[in-house]
């Protein structure tokens, strides 16, 4: 008997060109058949029974769903896996995660990092995202703040989310039910700069780093202007009634440095507000805080500021 062939493409076209034996078998393909596809056809095996019926390339989808139909039933895609699904990771990780109920075990397989959960399964705590089952975003902030290294990884993590239309309150919510979890102080503090107009981990830096530690005066932030053109301009910070903006150019936001809109931009504001534009960038804020803080000032002291900087050290060159 002949293998059903369209049913086989059906079935591999709805879950992203991967099948297992199992669902194989229940099609009523011989064993047999299925070996000889992949010892001498076009099919690969992903994991101990999740083949993939062709040979070329195999995009991130097909692997997660892999890890998936390899996980069983009740699985979900969890930690960086939904971040990438949720738009909070701009690449797909190299190994998927996969979230399965506390009560199952899975064996191990290359690619796949299992999590046991126990609150798998409870109405809201996942959905089909792309066609995936996926944890939901506030829950998947939770997941990734546990691979958090550092104070960045945490701010980046969640402006990320918020950009990527999570609500502040969700996160606050899920943080709130988590009374043990990692960075959670710090979280709660963030999410009040993030509701407030830090949009990137750089600008919360600059705002701690450069303005508090060498006491400076604090800039609005996120400030719209209409020129006489009828266009709207933004910037990142005004130090209002001093004529001086910054800009903070995150390596996201600007992979090549200043764009032509920027320097547009910039001009204009020059040549009908008379406002000088400081643009900065990561090594500025974060390598070299002090330096920055000190031509900061220089710029406002040259437009009429007559307040009292703070040295944050011995060797700090802000006076």
């Amino acid at each position: 008997m002949p293998p059903p062939r369209q049913s086989i493409a059906h079935l591999a076209e709805r879950q992203f060109g991967v099948v297992t034996t199992g669902q194989l078998l229940t099609l009523g393909v011989e064993p047999s058949w299925i070996k000889r596809q992949v010892r001498h056809g076009p099919w690969n095996r992903l994991h101990r029974g999740v083949l993939v019926v062709h040979s070329g390339p195999v995009e991130w989808r097909t692997h997660a769903q892999a890890a998936l139909l390899h996980a069983g039933r009740g699985a979900v895609l969890s930690h960086r896996a939904a971040g990438y699904q949720h738009g909070f990771l701009d690449s797909p990780p190299r190994v998927v995660d996969v979230s399965v109920p506390h009560a199952r075990h899975v064996a191990g397989s290359p690619g796949v990092v299992l999590h046991r959960r126990r609150h798998l399964g409870a109405e809201g705590w996942a959905h089909l995202v792309n066609r995936l089952p996926t944890t939901c975003r506030p829950d998947t902030v939770l997941d990734l703040l546990t691979l958090a290294r550092s104070d960045d990884d945490v701010i980046s993590l969640l402006c990320a989310a918020v950009r990527a239309r999570t609500l502040p309150a969700e996160i606050r919510d899920a943080v709130m039910r988590s009374p043990r979890m990692a960075h959670r102080r710090l979280v709660l503090e963030i999410l009040e700069d993030v509701e407030g107009g830090a949009e990137s981990a750089l600008e919360r830096r600059y705002r701690r780093d450069v303005e508090r530690r060498h006491r400076l005066p604090r800039a609005q932030r996120q400030v719209q202007h209409r020129l006489g053109d009828g266009r709207r301009v933004r910037a990142d910070a005004v130090y209002d009634g001093l004529g001086v903006r910054v800009e903070l150019d995150g390596e996201v936001a600007h992979p090549g440095g200043r764009t032509d809109q920027d320097t547009w931009r910039d001009n204009a504001v020059l040549l009908e507000r008379g406002d000088v534009t400081l643009r900065y960038r990561w090594r500025h804020v974060r390598v070299t805080p002090c330096s920055t803080a000190a031509q900061v000032v220089a710029a406002l002291r040259s437009r009429g500021w007559r307040g009292t900087p703070r040295p944050c050290s011995a060797d700090c060159p802000v006076t």
